[in-house]
């Protein structure tokens, strides 16, 4: 969010170093990724590839389950207009589709994006949506912040201007360490892990094309003694096998060779055996580019957690509450400039139930400081204080 000039203040602060990372008026600055675009790596990460998907799909949908409160300096609400917006952005979306969608867009790109769709009157928007991320295109201005947001389909464009207030944009996006405008998604940092889980997908494919084991040899023994076929002969026996003995409908079918031909089978070489493996071990670092335990995605071989619940409360902790929390302050941060009063929100820890036994063992022990005053104890709960105490 770019500083907004304080009316009557006779300075606002900006960063010094910002302006070096700014160009000129109307151009655009796009992350340079080489072959690692958006695009490709949705296609190759998440629509083909089983272990990406499931990943991103866990995240997400676990992060948008998080229940979300809405609280200021004074009090926790159970009815807002914030709720009410959230609960139901759009007429195409509920809560948990639209924050299903920002979060795949954060953890497919690096970057989510939220349109507010303003109302006849000043105040909260009317409607939210999530934009491609693929699609949006950052406009820096001369001091380093964004000016102005493109969105392009086809060959249309539309510009959201971010020089007034509030923000028509909310604009998430994860660390990168080179570059100032986008963020930097798991599935870029995963790249070659997922094309070697592709390829060793794609070698299993064949293999199992090719009767599910190594090929062998046919050794052409000419009643001369040379052990070269006539092109004729070639194509004949190319075509038979092709038609005959390849595929899984052939798995089996015993060959019948003539005219001094011998079949000499191939077994798997010491690569093919340490092929699948190296097979897992690309679907583990897939696995831990995003944050998910793989005993949770079924990858085999992975000892790190004792049991299923360890790794997934782990889960929680390590990958969902901090993504859940990050999007929610940036939104309520967002929604505060809208409404015209500062509000906050953030993840309900105790209705979490991987947390549980976590929560209980919290509150348990907060109850018992008796060093503690009840003021003290709703601070250390992270709860508002008591209205007129």
């Amino acid at each position: 969010m770019a500083p907004v000039p304080v009316a009557g203040a006779a300075e606002w602060k900006a960063s010094a170093a910002g302006k070096l990372t700014g160009l000129p008026q109307g151009a655009v600055s796009r992350a340079v990724w080489g072959h690692r675009d958006t695009g490709t790596l949705t296609r190759g990460g998440f629509m083909g590839n089983p272990v990406g998907f499931r990943a991103v799909k866990l995240i997400a949908e676990a992060a948008a389950a998080v229940p979300v409160v809405c609280q200021d300096a004074q009090r926790r609400y159970e009815v807002h207009p914030v709720l009410d917006l959230m609960r139901r952005p759009n007429p195409g979306q509920g809560r948990a589709e639209l924050f299903e969608a920002l979060f795949g867009q954060i953890l497919l790109s690096g970057n989510g994006y939220v349109e507010a769709v303003a109302g006849d009157s000043p105040g909260l928007p009317v409607e939210l949506h999530v934009l491609r991320s693929d699609r949006m295109s950052v406009v820096p201005g001369a001091d380093g912040w964004p000016v102005a947001y493109e969105y392009a389909v086809g060959g249309r464009k539309h510009r959201f201007d971010m020089t007034g207030s509030p923000d028509p944009i909310c604009h998430i996006k994860s660390f990168h360490p080179q570059d100032d405008h986008y963020g930097l998604s798991p599935m870029q940092a995963a790249a070659t892990a997922i094309d070697v889980h592709n390829s060793a997908s794609q070698w299993s494919r064949a293999l199992l094309d090719n009767a599910a084991r190594p090929s062998g040899a046919i050794v052409y023994k000419g009643a001369d003694g040379q052990g070269v076929l006539s092109p004729d002969q070639y194509d004949r026996l190319l075509s038979e096998m092709e038609t005959h003995h390849q595929g899984a409908r052939n798995a089996g079918r015993p060959m019948l060779l003539e005219g001094g031909l011998d079949w000499k089978p191939m077994g798997f070489s010491p690569s093919d055996m340490e092929f699948h493996e190296t097979k897992l071990a690309a679907a583990r670092e897939v696995a831990m580019a995003f944050g998910v335990p793989p005993m949770l995605i079924g990858i085999p071989g992975d000892a790190t957690y004792a049991n299923y619940a360890e790794a997934n409360r782990a889960f929680y902790r390590l990958t969902v509450l901090p993504l859940a929390t990050r999007v929610a302050a940036s939104l309520g941060w967002w929604l505060s400039e809208h409404l015209g009063a500062e509000i906050d929100l953030k993840p309900d820890l105790d209705q979490i139930p991987a947390l549980a036994a976590e929560r209980d063992q919290h509150w348990a022990r907060v109850g018992a400081a008796t060093f503690l005053t009840d003021a003290e104890k709703r601070a250390a709960l992270g709860l508002p204080p008591v209205v007129g105490s």
